[in-house]
């Protein structure tokens, strides 16, 4: 007898979910590199950019970790097939909306950005979203557990 929770995902979730996993462990490396950069790395930026860093406040930082590990979490749990996985992706994705509402409210690094910095700033929420969707959408078909 076939149980609910037998339920099998599809392919194409295994596929979404290890690249969303590699997607948000990217975001780790990116939170590590800038969280331990050098004095000598950071005066090798251009000088809008160092001034930019300089004035991230200490929440920022609290944020920016919130939203990557949570999110790598959460796509760990999505490979897992893990149901709460769904509450770390819904936890990054609110990180990262507060990281955008900082970049385009706040301040106006977001209006400095262009091309694939700005395509990447805008992808990040993107995604941040779809993956909470997928989580859902994954727990209401029985592929979470």
């Amino acid at each position: 007898m076939k149980h609910e929770t037998d339920a099998k995902p599809p392919i194409w979730f295994w596929i979404v979910s290890g690249l969303a996993f590699v997607w948000n462990a990217m975001g780790v490396i990116a939170f590590v590199a800038q969280f331990t950069m050098s004095d000598e790395a950071m005066a090798a930026l251009p000088a809008d950019q160092q001034a930019a860093y300089a004035a991230l406040p200490g929440w920022y930082m609290i944020i920016f970790a919130v939203a990557v590990f949570a999110g790598t979490l959460g796509c760990l749990g999505l490979l897992l097939r893990k149901r709460w996985a769904t509450a770390l992706l819904a936890l990054s994705f609110g990180a990262v909306m507060l990281q955008q509402a900082y970049f385009w409210l706040l301040t106006d690094i977001g209006s400095k950005q262009h091309g694939g910095q700005l395509a990447m700033t805008l992808a990040i929420p993107v995604f941040a979203v779809l993956l909470v969707f997928l989580a859902r959408s994954s727990t209401a078909k029985s592929w979470l557990r």
